[in-house]
């Protein structure tokens, strides 16, 4: 049976290569010519080259990635109105080994064997006639291969690392060689700290082949060093790492890359076993930060917040071109799949996703305190007057203006758009989704249009809540040693949102005074800045967090609107469930793969 299971994993990761490569003349006795090996692909560099870009079709964080945003409704953020999502389904218990929607192991365990094999075979492949050019070809592709295999570990790290029954913190076989039918297949598990010292071999690798970032230069001596020193001029630089190689794998993305498995090592979930410290952490945050300049916080775009509104200022980006606020970012595409999915009824959407009123809370109030204090002047009866701004603009309020249409979610509304009032389409919270929405796009299926889109693959934002995160607890809120501090971040990011702009910020102040109360502010403005973008189910579980908090709803019912906060889905997730399974049909296989504690 593993006979046979070696021989089907690779003829399903080959099988697409091959039919490129082969001729149908003769199905079962193909002419030896029409069969490609390496040596073949030595003299074909494009064919060498598909083997890289086979795997960067697993790529977690392009096509919606492993939960994004789907996964908001597995946690406190949010609920769904399909009973066949498969979020939902493990959030009320259907979590298993066997049943498991956010399973990376096959895909990018697949995606590594053509990585791998890619750099066995483009060590001697003929990359261009010109020398120089060849020679810089080899290194971009190759940098690409490590650096997307660092992110391929980490991913797997994420999704499958855990605590063995016999205590040890293992993470993901480590293979670095490309297999083949004489492999053994049945390897064990590394340890997790092996595999954050794999991604930090594979990302320095990536740096000393690659750029820092792929831009035409416009004369010889703007040609980077490392790449002089081969005897490169700027038209054999711009050919291979000009305009036309922007958003692909660079330097710093890498660089990126390390800095999200350090946060994630440094966790309490992995901080025990990973090796890995807060101050590493942040010093990797600091390091992605900086690209932005020597004084990073100064530049933080001003309108990051809000970079999923504007279509046409998307269409118009031009080069592979990334604003202040994206590191690393997908093509713009003009599309309306999130709109149908997520569009209130009227609106000819589904509503698939609800906001819950426990994400509606996090937010604070305008004058920065969160609704609980007493200084908020929070009016339950009037809940969102004088709030965060960022709330009518991430999420669909009743008698919210969307689209050009008033969308009413009271409880006794009159259209579909109305809480509970049809299943599978109606919101189930008092809620729908904006964020990450564009309100032109047209849904109506008789005249369908949609708007052009960009999914960040990667926000600066995310990292400088990284940095803040990681320096509270290395440091403390306002050690500054990297140039900036917890504070300064938290305080720009929350100028830029319009709370206490230009103002002093008195719960700010308040919280930089005490590092507990700091890393709840900064645990809170991780929730708000990156909901709907995948990050909150899994950083529930790194901080080991509560993940069974009663998901609630706002039911408005009357005339003046009376508000009631209702329960409107339980959760029932097990302690060991911080930490994901290794998928039982390997486990059956392969008699070496531990499993983690609890599955």
């Amino acid at each position: 049976m593993k006979t046979f299971k070696k021989v089907a994993i690779l003829s399903t990761m080959i099988a697409p290569l091959m039919l490129s490569l082969t001729s149908c003349d003769d199905l079962f006795n193909p002419a030896p010519e029409n069969f490609k090996g390496e040596e073949d692909l030595k003299e074909m560099p494009s064919w060498a080259a598909g083997l890289l870009a086979h795997a960067y079709i697993s790529n977690p964080l392009g096509n919606g990635g492993e939960s994004y945003p789907w996964s908001e409704t597995a946690t406190d953020d949010a609920v769904s109105n399909d009973v066949n999502n498969g979020f939902r389904k493990i959030a009320g218990g259907a979590w298993r080994k066997d049943n498991n929607p956010l399973d990376q192991w096959q895909h990018l365990r697949a995606s590594m064997q053509y990585i791998n094999l890619f750099l066995k075979t483009s060590e001697d492949v003929t990359w261009a006639a010109d020398e120089v050019s060849s020679k810089l070809y080899k290194m971009r592709f190759q940098g690409d291969a490590y650096g997307m295999r660092a992110l391929y570990i980490y991913h797997l790290l994420r999704a499958h690392a855990g605590w063995t029954e016999d205590g040890k913190l293992l993470g993901v076989p480590i293979l670095t060689e490309p297999e083949n039918v004489n492999s053994q297949f049945n390897y064990p598990r590394n340890t997790f700290q092996e595999c954050i010292a794999q991604i930090d071999a594979d990302v320095n690798k990536a740096v000393e082949l690659l750029p820092e970032e792929y831009g035409d230069v416009n004369a010889d001596g703007d040609v980077p060093a490392k790449y002089q020193q081969l005897g490169a001029a700027a038209s054999q630089y711009n050919r291979v790492f000009g305009v036309t190689a922007k958003n692909r794998m660079s330097a710093r993305i890498a660089k990126a890359v390390r800095a999200q498995a350090y946060l994630l090592a440094a966790s309490p979930a992995f901080a025990e076993g990973s090796g890995v410290t807060w101050e590493q952490a942040a010093k990797a945050m600091a390091d992605v930060c900086k690209y932005l300049g020597s004084n990073p916080v100064s530049q933080l775009d001003p309108k990051g917040d809000d970079w999923f509104t504007n279509a046409d200022a998307l269409k118009n980006l031009a080069n592979g071109q990334n604003t202040n606020e994206w590191l690393w970012r997908t093509n713009a595409g003009e599309s309306s799949g999130m709109e149908e999915n997520n569009f209130p009824p009227t609106m000819f959407g589904k509503g698939r996703i609800n906001p819950s009123q426990n994400l509606v809370d996090a937010f604070p109030m305008a004058n920065g305190y969160p609704i609980s204090a007493a200084a908020a002047n929070y009016d339950a009866q009037n809940p969102y007057a004088n709030r965060d701004p960022r709330l009518a603009k991430f999420i669909v309020l009743n008698k919210s203006m969307f689209g050009g249409k008033e969308i009413v979610t009271a409880f006794d509304g009159t259209d579909n758009n109305a809480m509970d009032k049809k299943d599978g389409e109606s919101t189930r919270t008092g809620y729908y989704m904006r964020k990450l929405l564009n309100g032109d796009v047209n849904c109506n299926p008789t005249s369908k249009q949609g708007k052009h889109h960009i999914k960040p693959l990667m926000r600066f934002t995310e990292f400088f809540l990284g940095f803040a995160e990681a320096a509270n607890e290395a440091w403390g809120p306002r050690d500054s040693r990297m140039g900036f501090s917890a504070y300064d971040v938290m305080k720009a990011i929350r100028e830029r949102a319009g709370i206490c702009a230009n103002v002093d910020d008195p719960y700010l102040n308040e919280c930089a005074a005490d590092k507990d109360k700091m890393r709840e502010l900064i645990h809170n403005e991780r929730r708000i800045e990156l909901c709907f973008e995948g990050f909150r189910f899994w950083d529930l579980r790194r901080w080991k967090a509560d993940l069974n908090e009663t998901v609630k709803g706002m039911k408005i019912t009357g005339d003046p609107a009376h508000y009631e906060v209702v329960d409107v889905e339980t959760r029932s997730y097990k302690d060991y469930m911080y930490w994901g399974p290794i998928p039982y049909s390997e486990t059956l296989k392969y008699d070496q793969l531990q499993q983690n504690k609890g599955w």
